[in-house]
């Protein structure tokens, strides 16, 4: 094992107007990973403009000053790539694969999509993406069996006012009432050259990556009056348990705890990384031994454990379970509070930490295999923490954690007073 968490060379430059540019050189497989992150997520939106990050993440492909609709997906997978772009609270990236002769093509698609789309947005493409939205809303948060779960638990963990309050889905009556100046207007503040992160990695030189990133970039003008973010990184304890009750259309009671930890790349976000593998990650779990296998309580295939990795704000640690065929959701609430209060006061075992450790080294090497991979955690570790090298001081911190912290970090974010549980249970039926 590496004593490092990224053994692969990196090399930083930035251009005049603020794009910094990561490259890390893999001559392994003729082929290079493009990743563009920029530092706008759902926490910027100001009031009234929910939801607008994740909308630009539709709208950067619905064409650009020199690219029309659909021609930037087609002239990637035409060229033999891939290509996709994600949102979440923290940020929004774009990202490609492509053949390594291809490079070029690709950098060139987000320079015109960075620099020119405010031109090219029309109010018909703004009208067809919001439909889109709304759609994306019904289909995968609305008219799904728990569905709304993230919906739900991010305004019983967060209050009304912090950046973490509302989710990247936004409000439907926000994305209606705003105008398409307004849109063009937040495209215009964030998307900006000294707003992002230019990743590759792969089969490409570091000068030659660098050349092109001016050639296509460079006249792009920075952005000097970025607004930041709110500040969201305490939310005050209210002592005392949040809580909701929801019945639905669902086939069985099902359970969510949720409580705030620390912000990912956090010395203490690195234990509860550890703790909620321990808790609630495979067959081995605590969750799963208890509730599954032991009491026989909760279906096998939906105990388990996750932190929600938001490195601005105290990040969640969610444990959820769905109850097998007659038992109730109070049972089932009961049980999986039971098991997450006893990581404080029944010790980890070494054989539980071993486990841990294992299992959160293959999912990080698994990562680390793929340039795709290696260029989104690049990006992240530049844009979140200033410098993409910190990516290799992740997993030595994890395999670090001891027994002791994992009790004590237990015994510090998993209070019972300051707890919220998300509960569903099925509608009667006659």
């Amino acid at each position: 094992m590496p004593d490092s968490g990224y053994p692969w060379p990196i090399e930083t430059t930035r251009l005049d107007n603020g794009l910094r540019v990561v490259v890390s050189e893999d001559r392994t497989a003729p082929a290079v990973a493009v990743n563009l992150w920029y530092d706008v997520g759902s926490r910027h939106e100001p009031r009234g403009q929910t939801g607008f990050a994740h909308l630009f993440e539709h709208l950067m492909f619905e064409g650009s000053v020199n690219v029309a609709k659909t021609e930037h997906m087609k002239l990637i997978q035409g060229n033999g790539g891939t290509l996709n772009a994600t949102t979440n609270p923290d940020r929004t990236n774009y990202f490609e694969t492509v053949p390594a002769e291809h490079l070029e093509l690709a950098l060139w698609l987000e320079a015109d999509r960075m620099g020119g789309l405010v031109p090219a947005l029309t109010q018909e493409t703004l009208d067809n993406q919001r439909d889109v939205v709304k759609n994306e809303r019904r289909q995968r948060y609305e008219n799904v069996p728990y569905g709304d779960a993230w919906l739900r638990l991010l305004p019983l963990l967060y209050p009304p006012g912090h950046p973490y309050h509302h989710a990247t889905i936004g409000s439907m009556a926000d994305l209606n009432a705003a105008d398409l100046a307004t849109f063009q207007a937040f495209h215009a503040t964030y998307y900006a050259p000294n707003n992002a992160v230019l990743t590759v990695t792969g089969d490409a030189d570091a000068a030659e990556v660098a050349k092109l990133a001016e050639r296509y970039f460079g006249a792009i003008p920075r952005r000097d009056d970025i607004p930041a973010a709110p500040d969201g990184r305490a939310v005050p304890a209210t002592g005392r348990p949040a809580a909701e009750q929801v019945t639905a259309d669902v086939p069985a009671p099902r359970v969510y705890v949720a409580h705030r930890t620390h912000p990912y790349g956090s010395p203490g976000y690195d234990v509860v990384t550890v703790l909620a593998t321990i808790l609630g990650n495979g067959r081995g779990s605590r969750l799963y031994q208890r509730l599954a296998d032991g009491e026989r309580i909760a279906q096998p295939d939906s105990v388990g454990a996750y932190g929600v990795d938001l490195a601005h704000a105290p990040a969640p640690l969610i444990a959820t379970a769905t109850a097998r065929p007659g038992v109730s959701g109070q049972r089932l609430a009961a049980g999986l509070a039971e098991v997450v209060d006893e990581l404080a006061t029944v010790p980890v075992t070494a054989g539980e930490l071993d486990r841990a450790k294992a299992m959160l080294s293959t999912q990080w090497w698994r990562q680390m295999a793929t340039v795709e991979g290696r260029a989104d955690a690049l990006g992240r570790y530049a844009t979140q923490f200033g410098d993409p090298a910190k990516v290799g001081e992740r997993l030595p911190a994890w395999l670090a954690v001891t027994a002791e912290q994992v009790a004590e970090a237990a015994a510090e974010v998993l209070r019972a007073d300051d707890r919220a549980t998300l509960t569903y249970l099925p509608e009667e039926t006659s």
